[in-house]
Formats: C-alpha cells, sequence, structure tokens
C-alpha cells in the first residue's frame, strides 16, 4: 500500500489552487526564466535537428508546473541524446507568477500551437514531436485535433496523461455536495474543472475516438498514481497507440503522479524511445543507469 501522505496530494493540490489564485503576485517568488533552461541546453533556438534526430522536442509541463522546473532532469537527458528541445509556459492566470497549466485547456492548446510554429520556424524542421506530463499529455490531443496540430506533429509522448480525466481517488463525486465548489473550480482554476472526468470539454475531445491519423502516441502509465485515476484511464484506443506501464518495465518501480514525470529515468528511457522508435533499446529496472 502506498504511504499515506500520498493519498492526500489530491487535497495539496485543491489547497495550492485557493493558496495560487489568492496570492499576490508581488508576494511570490520570482519565476524561472527561459536563461535557466538555455543555460541547460534546452530553449536554445540556434539548435538545428540533426539527422539521427530531425524532429524539435516540445515538452509540456502539467497542472500547477511551469516550463523550467517540470524538466529540469528530462529536459538534459534529452540534450546530452542530440535533440533540440523546447518547453513553453501556458495556461497562465492573471496575478499568479511561476504556477501555471490553471488556465481553460482550449485556450491553453492555442498557446501550445503557436509554440510549436516558433519552434518549427526556428528550426527549419516541418514537424515536431510533443513530449508532455499529466495535463501537458493531454491537451496536446486538441491541438491535434482541433487547431491543425496532425499536419505539424509526428509523435505525442504523455507521461501520466489525464486522457479521460480524473476522478481523484473519487474526490470529485463529492463536489456536488459542497455548496459553491463546482463554481469556485470553473471560475478561479478552469483547467481543473476541464480535467474532471466527465467534463464536457473532455467529452468533446474523445468524442469520435481518441486519436487523429498520421500521428503516434505513447502513453507512459503508473500503477501508483494518485492524481490521475483510474491510471488505465490515461490508456488512449487507436490505431498508432502503445501504451506502457512502468511496473510491466520494471515491477519494482514506485514512482507516483509527480516521480514519473520529473525525475524517474525508467520512464524516461521509453520516451527516448518512443521519440526514436528505430533504435529502441529495451527498458528494464537497468535503464535507471543508462
Amino acid at each position: 500500500m502506498l504511504p499515506w501522505k500520498r493519498w492526500l496530494r489530491p487535497f495539496a493540490a485543491l489547497a495550492l489552487t485557493a493558496a495560487a489564485v489568492l496570492t499576490p503576485a508581488a508576494t511570490a517568488s520570482a519565476a524561472p526564466t527561459a536563461q535557466a533552461a538555455a543555460s541547460s541546453g534546452w530553449n536554445d533556438y540556434s539548435c538545428k535537428p540533426s539527422a539521427a534526430h530531425p524532429r524539435p522536442v516540445v515538452l509540456v509541463h502539467g497542472t500547477f508546473a511551469n516550463s523550467v522546473d517540470n524538466w529540469l532532469v528530462l529536459a538534459p537527458y534529452l540534450v546530452n541524446r542530440g535533440y533540440c528541445v523546447f518547453s513553453l509556459d501556458y495556461g497562465q492566470l492573471p496575478g499568479v507568477p511561476f504556477i501555471h497549466g490553471l488556465g481553460p485547456i482550449d485556450k491553453s492548446a492555442e498557446q501550445l500551437r503557436d509554440f510549436v510554429d516558433k519552434v518549427l520556424a526556428a528550426t527549419g524542421a516541418p514537424e515536431a514531436d510533443l513530449v508532455g506530463h499529466s495535463q501537458g499529455g493531454m491537451m496536446p490531443r486538441h491541438y491535434l485535433k482541433f487547431l491543425g496540430g496532425a499536419d505539424k506533429v509526428n509523435a505525442l509522448v504523455g507521461i501520466a496523461p489525464d486522457n479521460h480525466g480524473t476522478t481523484l481517488l473519487g474526490l470529485t463525486r463529492l463536489l456536488p455536495h459542497f455548496p459553491g465548489a463546482e463554481k469556485f473550480l470553473n471560475d478561479k482554476t478552469p483547467a481543473l474543472a476541464d480535467q474532471i472526468a466527465g467534463s464536457p470539454f473532455l467529452a468533446r475531445l474523445n468524442e469520435g475516438g481518441d486519436t487523429v491519423p498520421g500521428v503516434q502516441y505513447t502513453v507512459i502509465a503508473t500503477r501508483y498514481d494518485q492524481v490521475v485515476t483510474p491510471y488505465r484511464s490515461q490508456y488512449l484506443d487507436g490505431p498508432n497507440v502503445r501504451n506502457v506501464l512502468v511496473q510491466d518495465l520494471c515491477p519494482v518501480n514506485i514512482s507516483e503522479h509527480v516521480v514519473i514525470g520529473t525525475i524517474d529515468r525508467i520512464a524516461f528511457h521509453e520516451v527516448a524511445n518512443a521519440l526514436d522508435p528505430a533504435n529502441a533499446t529495451p527498458t528494464t529496472c537497468g535503464s535507471v543507469v543508462n
């Protein structure tokens, strides 16, 4: 059984939301800068994709994260393997610095569209690959399906993506019993409302099928995910889909929702395989040291 503290993370997330929307910008810490990413080898707009890795990789952070802190391990991991790597901030709320991914998801997808266009123009590549964590693994599907992204994206790799929403261990079913709670989420943190299983946003996103033609999809999940629940709801159905459970690759892996997207080298080895399937190598517990 997971440690009890992990089961409290959904409550902590909701508390953090309330704090975020009520904290003035002047009292918050300064957000990480683009220079911090560039100094670590990513968000370098002079980078030109190589013949071995012809597509730039765009990293899409999750809810309550940003373009730097979500990718302090994965971005250098991919840069060291010869990729041109870029990351964006999206879903900002007025007066809330540092913590992003909170705005309406359809609007965040428009930000992703514009960012991909910027990356393709800078690199000269005709297509990009997308890697996202949590909301960042699901939100791009709106871009692919409704905003023309399928013509500009070769692959989408979702790490613990909430493709069919989340029940937050059943907590979302309690919202109707708390007057004003649903309105608060819709008004103050639209992305959270959009990510609840059964939301109008998700109904439209998944209507007619999970995927679009021409894009390769990979989902990397952990059975110990306590945020996107049930974890199998992360999986996609359709052609050109590979659903991966990290415990099938390494039974002793105990990553939960945050860890799998920020520091899990086994998951990152699967990301590398998805980005370069022609040169993929088996992922095992030993991949952590590769």
